[in-house]
């Protein structure tokens, strides 16, 4: 498969939820040996599509729909229950606020672990230690353990080490709403530029506009289910139609 590119074949994802859950360890020993009540929950059914290299994809649903479930299949931080994605490349991705940061590191410290996950030298991420700094625009607390860091600096420094370790996939979650309007301008600037480059992006955001505006493609995600595929703008219609009807989740439309 051509590098970038991400395929998903028939997948599902099973999380299994205990229910009355004991409140304390006293409550946990009396149940010892008792059959736990315990439920099936799928949060994707059967989920088909392809992304091709240098594609700017995004995912939208209300939330609850499993596309963040979806990203992180993508990510290979869960396993699907059935089915197989296959993605090519080096992948960076941005799915929640803090993920890959160890809180009593320093943010330069975390910058260096980040890379060392992506499988980056100590060298290369020394090389794109000031271009991180500068975007992230965190200045001196780049020093400082990110657990007195506030959700707009996570935000910040996260993005700043996804979209600066040269990246051929780049999985994004809405978490970049928490950044204020000028940090969010320049993040999407800066995935049009890697996107110019031939960055394979997948966004997944309630934004409808932003949808429209960035995506080549856009998958629709409504109960773990995919009802449309297809072309930006004629995908983000369906759903703001079916939203504001009040709609009963019943299209199915693929291209």
């Amino acid at each position: 498969m051509t590098t970038g590119a991400i395929a998903v074949r028939g997948v599902s994802k099973k999380f299994r939820l205990e229910r009355n859950r004991p409140s304390s360890l006293k409550e946990a020993v009396l149940r010892t040996g008792k059959k736990k009540d315990v439920d099936d929950f799928w949060v994707l059914r059967d989920i088909d599509l392809d992304i091709e290299p240098g594609a700017f994809f995004g995912l939208i649903g209300h939330n609850g729909s499993g596309k963040s479930t979806l990203l992180r299949l993508m990510a290979n931080i869960h396993r699907p229950t059935t089915g197989e994605i296959t993605a090519t490349g080096r992948l960076s991705a941005l799915l929640e606020l803090g993920s890959g940061f160890h809180p009593d590191l320093t943010g330069r410290e975390n910058v260096y672990l980040n890379g060392a996950m992506l499988g980056l030298t100590r060298k290369q991420m020394t090389s794109s230690m000031d271009r991180i700094i500068e975007f992230s625009g965190i200045g001196e607390f780049i020093d400082e353990p990110v657990k007195i860091y506030s959700s707009g600096m996570y935000v910040r420094l996260g993005f700043a080490v996804a979209v600066n370790v040269d990246p051929e996939i780049l999985l994004v979650d809405e978490v970049i709403a928490v950044g204020d309007e000028e940090f969010q301008r320049r993040c999407m600037n800066h995935m049009n530029q890697l996107r110019e480059k031939g960055t394979t992006i997948v966004l997944v955001s309630h934004n409808a506009t932003l949808m429209s505006e960035l995506c080549d493609r856009v998958g629709w995600l409504d109960h773990g289910r995919l009802l449309a595929l297809g072309e930006a703008s004629e995908v983000v219609h369906k759903y703001l139609a079916h939203i504001n009807s009040g709609g009963d989740n019943t299209l199915t439309t693929r291209d």
